[in-house]
């Protein structure tokens, strides 16, 4: 394990590779940014929607992924107050059991902004007994969830004929899944090869008992839907300069966003404003932490020390202290939810530990074997 020498992350994250100077792509592209001209980039983005226009048959100009959160909600605002475009607002809904209530009211605020929205529900009966599946196959609850999550834009995009399709970050540039950088910096047509998509609605899910129609939801549409649809997804971080997870979250919290109260020891979340639609990925970004060496706090303080908020040692001591921050509240709704046990829960945390960068005792507690910020 080896960490950017100018930021922290390291190189276990999927479908990263350093340059041989030992930086990482997110800290390459980030260096390149200062060279920018965002007014050029702008105007780009104009030729590009300049040319594709809206059809006489078709009521909105693009679509738009939300969940209530910082990001989607600048989104919204920025492509209709900004861009004077009209968009339709997609989102995937929660069961009960999983949503917030602090993602309802942000739902409900961005309707009460004005953008019109459609809603979709994947069967509650199937996401439950998919994210169990998905969680004692591979210790990564999500997996099947962000199928859904990432599946529901583009298929209603081609439900409602809306053949734009606006997204927040790039994850190949911004964050460094280099599988789903695409012809050009705003092109997303690669995002089904991002890590979260990679393998799609498997033979597992199959194997767990969900039928054809059940997996509906689930299926992200094929290279070749998108070509006879023509669709096309457009990274909007790109085009603006100051497209950050703090920028975002304040931008958003001064237009009736709720953020998160709880504390970072439970959630790791240093500002209290990612994932406000549920409190469970807390959970999978501890795992990850488990799994990779890397957490939430760490995708945090990269952002911060390449914009120059940060100094890299101050960033060390927080991942040191937060990186795998997660409440046993949050573990035992899980586990209810799921049907296992706490203690269940940790047996398969332990059995998916790297063991080359943690060591598991024999009390259940995990010290990890590296230097964060230096690594192995």
């Amino acid at each position: 394990m080896k960490y950017c020498k100018q930021c922290l992350q390291p190189d276990t994250r999927p479908n990263t590779q350093f340059l041989p100077e030992g930086i990482c792509p997110a800290c390459e592209y980030y260096s390149r940014l200062k060279n920018v001209d965002w007014q050029e980039r702008y105007e780009i983005l104009q030729d590009v929607l300049a040319a594709r226009p809206r059809r006489s048959d078709q009521e909105f100009d693009c679509i738009i992924g939300v969940s209530g959160g910082k990001d989607s909600m600048r989104q919204a605002l920025w492509v209709r107050d900004n861009l004077g475009l009209k968009p339709l607002l997609a989102c995937l809904t929660y069961p009960p059991e999983q949503v917030t209530e602090r993602g309802v009211d942000n739902i409900s605020n961005l309707i009460e902004l004005g953008f019109d929205m459609v809603m979709s529900a994947p069967a509650p009966g199937t996401w439950r007994k998919l994210m169990r599946e998905s969680f004692l196959r591979f210790t990564n609850w999500a997996k099947s969830t962000e199928l859904a999550l990432f599946s529901s834009v583009p298929q209603l995009a081609i439900r409602y004929r809306i053949p734009l399709i606006l997204w927040g970050e790039n994850p190949g540039l911004q964050l460094g899944d280099l599988k789903t950088l695409g012809k050009t910096g705003y092109d997303g047509n690669n995002l089904r090869y991002m890590n979260t998509l990679s393998g799609g609605a498997a033979d597992w899910m199959m194997e767990a008992g969900a039928t054809n129609t059940e997996l509906l939801p689930y299926r992200y549409p094929a290279p070749e839907a998108f070509e006879e649809h023509d669709l096309q997804i457009i990274y909007l971080g790109w085009f603006l300069g100051d497209w950050s997870l703090v920028n975002n979250g304040m931008y958003s919290a001064g237009r009736g966003l709720k953020v998160r109260s709880d504390t970072v020891d439970n959630t790791g979340d240093l500002r209290g404003v990612t994932s406000l639609d549920e409190d469970w990925v807390t959970l999978n970004q501890m795992i990850k932490y488990y799994k990779f060496g890397f957490g939430r706090v760490t995708d945090y303080v990269n952002e911060e020390i390449r914009l120059g908020r940060l100094k890299r040692e101050d960033g060390i001591r927080l991942v040191e202290k937060y990186d795998d921050a997660c409440s046993p509240e949050y573990i035992a709704k899980f586990c209810d939810y799921i049907e296992i046990s706490v203690d269940a829960f940790w047996d398969q945390v332990h059995r998916s530990l790297n063991k080359n960068l943690f060591e598991l005792h024999s009390d259940g507690t995990i010290t990890r074997k590296f230097e964060v910020g230096v690594g192995l």
